[in-house]
């Protein structure tokens, strides 16, 4: 996918999942989740260094957004936005992955995971597209949570401050 399609899908995906300032990961993925119909787990975990920082797990009825724990609040926010990019382009795993996680976290089923990704390098245009997308968010959420005012805990003043606004939501 081109960067301008990618920056235009995440727009809009952006847009329906009714985001505001400042931006929060966990309750995008949980939105993402709700509007995909599977809900979205997000996992701390201290993955070996050196390895991925992060990764998606797959099942049946639920994505699971595994992290880096042992790192900082931002860069955690970044591995947890770049799997979402995954998730949003719907990349799939490939099979070499397979003994990855069989080392990895022994204790889960090979059979109970259907994807997995995980992100090793940028060499790949499917890392690009998700490390792109992690990007793209991040650009968005920094620039709203600067130019956007402090909204009112009353609903007749959000009114008032969107109907006066510059700035609508995700740009």
């Amino acid at each position: 996918m081109e960067e301008r399609e990618l920056r235009r899908r995440c727009k809009r995906e952006l847009r329906s999942l009714k985001i505001e300032p400042p931006l929060r990961v966990d309750v995008l993925c949980e939105r993402f989740g709700e509007s995909r119909g599977r809900p979205i787990r997000l996992v701390p975990y201290a993955l070996p260094i050196p390895g991925p920082f992060g990764l998606w797990l797959s099942t049946a009825t639920t994505d699971y957004l595994v992290y880096q724990a042992g790192t900082s609040r931002i860069h955690q926010d970044h591995i947890i936005l770049h799997e979402f990019g995954h998730m949003m382009a719907d990349h799939v795993s490939d099979e070499e992955d397979d003994q990855f996680w069989r080392t990895e976290l022994p204790d889960l089923s090979p059979d109970m995971i259907r994807r997995a990704l995980r992100r090793t390098s940028y060499d790949d245009r499917h890392e690009c597209e998700a490390e792109l997308v992690a990007t793209i968010v991040m650009e968005w959420a920094s620039d709203l949570d600067y130019t956007t005012p402090h909204r009112s805990d009353q609903k007749a003043a959000r009114q008032l401050e969107g109907a006066f606004s510059e700035r609508q939501g995700w740009l």
